[in-house]
């Protein structure tokens, strides 16, 4: 952008929004639901990055006798 064109672009600053109560909770609960994906895929990664941590660094941190080689008997 040259910068004339940059100086005269108008600014806008939003001090007050107003929204009937009934229609935030809804717009609130649809977040809620929006948002469950997202913390499904985030858990996921979490996961995967602490398994490959325990699988890297499992001996140092004493993982290496948790496990039984064999089934329970």
């Amino acid at each position: 952008m040259d910068e004339k064109k940059y100086q005269d672009e108008l600014k806008v600053v939003v001090t007050d929004i107003r929204m009937p109560f009934w229609s935030m909770v809804i717009f609130m609960v649809k977040w809620v639901f929006a948002s469950i994906p997202a913390m499904i895929i985030f858990s996921l990664v979490i996961g995967l990055i602490m398994m490959l941590l325990s699988v890297l660094f499992g001996a140092m941190w004493g993982f290496h006798g948790m496990f039984p080689q064999g089934p329970a008997l």
